[in-house]
C-alpha cells in the first residue's frame, strides 16, 4: 500500500511512480482522501509534514515518484463555543430574547483566530441551555452580527420561534436599525440614499466594495445631525439592508470617511488636512488620534415586533463615550 497510518495518526505515504509529475499538495490529497488539500497545506505550514527528518513545506514540489513522506495529523480539535463569565450590558430580556448594549471590541461569535471571549460565549454562560439553536453551533441565538469594533444594540434569539420571527422581520426589512457615525466632511446633500450593491472587494479580501456586477444589493439612507466647522459631521445612518461593512463602505463612496476606521477610513495626512481646515489646533487631533482606536460607528437604536406578545419594541443606547468624548472636541469651537 502507498499509505500505512499508525494508531497515533502517523501517516507514512509513498509515493506511487505513477504519480511523478505532480504537484505534492495535490499528491497527498489523491492519497489521503480523508484530508483536504487545504488541510494538508496547512499541515505543511505547520511543519507537520516531513521527509526523512526534515520538514517539508513547499506544496507545489514535483513529486518524482518512489519518495516517502511522513504526515502527523494533531487529533481535531472540539470548536464548539464553551460558556464565559463575560459581563453583559444587559438592555431588555424576557423567556424570548435578549438585547444587549455591545461594547466596542467585543467579537460577536467565534471565527478564524477568535475562540474565545465572544458574545456567544458569553451568552452560553448567562442564558444555560435557553438560547436559540437557528444560527448553528458556532452562532446560537445570533440574528444580526455587529462589527467587532461598532459599538451599540444587538438582539438575540433564546427561542427557535423568536429567531423565526425576527429574522424574518429582518429580511423584509420591518426590523429597524440606526446608526451614528462621525464622518470626515459634512454629506451634501445633507440627507439623502446610497443604493450601490457590495460584494468582496476583488484585490483585499478583508474589504468589502462598491460592485458594477455581482455585488448584493445594499442600501443605506442618512442624514446630517450636526455639523462641525464644515470638516466633520455627526451622521444617521439606516439600514434597509444589512451587507458586511455596508455603512463604512457606502460613507467611504461618497467621500465622507468613518472617523478612526482602520479599513475604510483617510489617509493619516487628509485626517489632520480636515483640523487644519476647521480651526483646530493641533493638539486636538493628535487626542482624537491616540484615544480614537476604532471606526466611530455606534448602533443606537433598534425597533421590531416582538415575536410572541406582537408589541412593537424600540431601544436605545447612548452615544459611546469614546465618541462623545469626540464629539465635545470638535463643539469646543
Amino acid at each position: 500500500m502507498s499509505v500505512e497510518i499508525s494508531e497515533d495518526g502517523e501517516y507514512t505515504i509513498k509515493i506511487p511512480t505513477e504519480m511523478k509529475g505532480k504537484r505534492l499538495d495535490k499528491t497527498l490529497a489523491l492519497l489521503c482522501p480523508d484530508l483536504s488539500r487545504s488541510r494538508i497545506k496547512g499541515l505543511m505550514t505547520e511543519e507537520c509534514v516531513f521527509i526523512g527528518d526534515m520538514p517539508f513545506d513547499d506544496a507545489s514540489y514535483t513529486v518524482l515518484g518512489g519518495e516517502t513522506f511522513k504526515m502527523i495529523v494533531p487529533p481535531p480539535v472540539d470548536d464548539t463555543p464553551r460558556p464565559e463569565n463575560i459581563p453583559l450590558s444587559i438592555v431588555y430580556e424576557d423567556d424570548h430574547l435578549l438585547v444587549i448594549d455591545k461594547p466596542a471590541g467585543l467579537i460577536v461569535h467565534p471565527g478564524a483566530g477568535h475562540q474565545t471571549g465572544t458574545l456567544v460565549n458569553a451568552l452560553l454562560h448567562h442564558c444555560k441551555d435557553s438560547l436559540s439553536g437557528i444560527g448553528g453551533v458556532k452562532r446560537p441565538g445570533i440574528v444580526h452580527r455587529l462589527d467587532m469594533d461598532t459599538s451599540g444594540l444587538i438582539m438575540v434569539a433564546k427561542t427557535d420561534v423568536a429567531h423565526i420571527s425576527l429574522s424574518q422581520q429582518l429580511a423584509a426589512r420591518t426590523l429597524k436599525r440606526k446608526y451614528h457615525a462621525i464622518v470626515l466632511g459634512v454629506p451634501v446633500p445633507l440627507a439623502g440614499v446610497v443604493d450601490k450593491p457590495l460584494g468582496r472587494h476583488p484585490k483585499n479580501r478583508l474589504r468589502q466594495a462598491v460592485l458594477r456586477e455581482g455585488g448584493r444589493e445594499a442600501i443605506t439612507s442618512y442624514k446630517v445631525i450636526e455639523g462641525f466647522n464644515d470638516e466633520f459631521a455627526l451622521v444617521e445612518c439606516r439600514l434597509q439592508t444589512g451587507r458586511t461593512h455596508q455603512i463604512r463602505v457606502h460613507m467611504q463612496e461618497k467621500g465622507y470617511f468613518v472617523l478612526g476606521d482602520p479599513l475604510y477610513g483617510p489617509q493619516r495626512t487628509a485626517f489632520y488636512a480636515c483640523f487644519k481646515r476647521g480651526g483646530y489646533d493641533v493638539e486636538v487631533a493628535k487626542k482624537i488620534e491616540e484615544n480614537m482606536k476604532r471606526q466611530a460607528l455606534h448602533a443606537v437604536e433598534l425597533s421590531f415586533i416582538h415575536p410572541v406578545t406582537q408589541e412593537e419594541m424600540t431601544f436605545t443606547s447612548p452615544m459611546a463615550q469614546d465618541m462623545q468624548d469626540i464629539l465635545d472636541e470638535l463643539a469646543k469651537i
